[in-house]
């Protein structure tokens, strides 16, 4: 299975039993118990947000910053592949966009944001 996969799998998980645990919480307090203040909620609440940010934002952040380091470093004669699966090579490097030379000739202008990878020779 893919690695992103097996994570989200997890963190569904997990939500669910927290989601149970805080329900049943809420709904059926333990006999002989007032109606004072449970800090296991709260609890409940920093592990989902936490689960959240290790699981999902931080991976993406990091994706992002290793797609922006790739968009910086590309020159001219660069093998590209678009994110619209168009296969090129590199003529020229503006600040917003690229040209990409095909395989049949033709130049095409993308957003700089559009190249999804860079391929080796």
């Amino acid at each position: 299975m893919n690695r992103n996969k097996i994570l989200s799998l997890a963190l569904i998980i997990g939500l669910l039993i927290t989601s149970l645990v805080f329900i049943g919480g809420c709904l059926f307090p333990a006999e002989g118990e007032g109606g004072g203040f449970d800090y296991t909620i709260i609890i409940f609440l920093v592990l989902i947000f936490a689960m959240f940010y290790f699981l999902m934002i931080r991976p993406q952040r990091k994706r992002q910053k290793e797609h922006q380091h790739m968009v910086e470093e590309l020159r001219r004669g660069d093998r590209v592949v678009t994110a619209g699966g168009i296969y090129g090579v590199i003529e020229t490097v503006s600040e917003d966009s690229v040209v990409i030379k095909v395989e049949s000739g033709a130049t095409m202008r993308v957003a700089l944001g559009s190249v999804a990878l860079k391929r080796e020779r």
